[in-house]
């Protein structure tokens, strides 16, 4: 059974994985999900008027990437989230003869690589997996550990499923509550739907706080567990009018983001569950380690990230921590540890990493120009290092 992974993040949270491990028992067999496709609840109705006009993939920090990856002609290149193409195609424009490797869980981005296969004949070589599988991917294409030139690694959501209502990773377009990157790859795999209609009320608080950092977390999953007695929770929009119900209405839009534009106040609710439905942290971590393995000595990784939990994991995972038990850091910037902890971690920070030396100390974001053509840039954060 797939999840089994998360495990390793709620031995903090007993109740909450208590709930997880009911979850998939009741969705055994898959036709008593809410996912689309696996039930009998339809939830198809209404998606013929999605739009099916889709805004232009524009990807985030490309001439810093282009640049920090410092990619030779004829090299190898490993873009482990291909997602729109975006990087791809530049750095097949841009860099003669180099080969990328083209890497995505979700098959629509596949089919989208594939093409431009037939496009660049020889150039492009898809992978569809997660990147827990990478290493196999790799090697059932002969692709042998420390070959690899450079690596880019995109984490998060891609704009080209935020756009697709029925997704279900948009909370400003009504569709099904989806949030599968992996699309129907795992027809056992719980969707947001089984999520909020199944687990109870302390184990959904768990998650908007470990995922989404949300103060609210409590006030919200109790007006989950309400809202679900009268109707299942089946769509997004219906799914933000429950978060939104459960505050006055003048708070709605009272949060701002980077750009100090009002957000919805279910935002971090919608990311909490999309980052536990995809296990993303642990999927992040295992990227991380097969980049560590794919790469030779001197090759460059850049890795992209678009919120504090991401970005946390990458940073100490460059600076050498061990982060094979995720929980013990709970990513959480206010945790107090033990003296002795600090100061292990300042020797940590002292000392170069066995794997990595970083070519930029600090983080690099967005220039000011780039953020205004393409907002949903805004929170992105790029980490470089060299594979010693």
């Amino acid at each position: 059974m797939l999840f089994n992974s998360n495990l390793r993040l709620w031995k903090t949270h007993p109740a909450a994985w208590a709930a997880w491990r009911s979850l998939l028992l009741r969705l055994n067999p898959p036709a008593a999900g809410l996912c689309p496709g696996l039930g009998s609840r339809d939830m198809s109705d209404g998606l013929s008027s999605v739009s099916e006009e889709r805004p232009l993939h524009t990807p985030v920090m490309l001439k810093e990437v282009l640049h920090y990856l410092e990619i030779q002609p004829a090299q190898v290149v490993l873009d482990m989230t291909f997602g729109g193409g975006g990087h791809t195609k530049a750095i097949l424009n841009t860099f003669p003869e180099v080969t990328v490797l083209a890497l995505d869980r979700d098959p629509t981005a596949i089919s989208l690589a594939q093409q431009l296969a037939k496009e660049h004949s020889g150039r492009v070589k898809p992978l569809l997996g997660r990147f827990s599988e990478l290493d196999a991917l790799l090697c059932n294409m002969n692709v042998k550990p420390g070959s690899v030139d450079a690596v880019l690694l995109d984490a998060g959501c891609s704009s080209m499923q935020m756009d697709q209502a029925e997704r279900g990773f948009s909370l400003s377009k009504d569709g099904p509550l989806d949030m599968r990157m992996d699309g129907d790859r795992y027809p056992d795999m719980p969707c947001a739907a089984d999520v909020v209609n199944t687990l109870d009320q302390q184990a959904l608080a768990s998650i908007l706080t470990a995922y989404g950092e949300e103060r609210h977390a409590r006030k919200i999953a109790s007006a989950i567990v309400e809202a679900r007695r009268v109707n299942p929770i089946t769509r997004t929009q219906q799914l933000a009018s429950v978060v939104a119900g459960a505050f006055p209405a003048a708070i709605m839009y009272a949060r701002k983001d980077r750009l100090q534009r009002p957000a919805h106040v279910a935002t971090k609710t919608f990311q909490a569950l999309r980052i536990f439905v995809n296990d993303e942290l642990n999927e992040l971590h295992a990227g991380l380690c097969a980049a560590r393995s794919a790469l030779k000595p001197g090759g460059r990784l850049c890795v992209i990230t678009f919120h504090s939990l991401e970005d946390r994991l990458v940073k100490r995972f460059l600076r050498g921590h061990d982060l094979s038990n995720l929980d013990q850091y709970h990513f959480s910037q206010n945790k107090q540890g033990s003296r002795k902890d600090k100061l292990l971690d300042k020797n940590r920070e002292c000392n170069k990493s066995a794997h990595w030396f970083p070519v930029q100390r600090k983080v690099v974001t967005p220039e000011k120009d780039a953020v205004r053509e393409n907002p949903r840039g805004r929170s992105a954060k790029l980490r470089i290092a060299v594979r010693q």
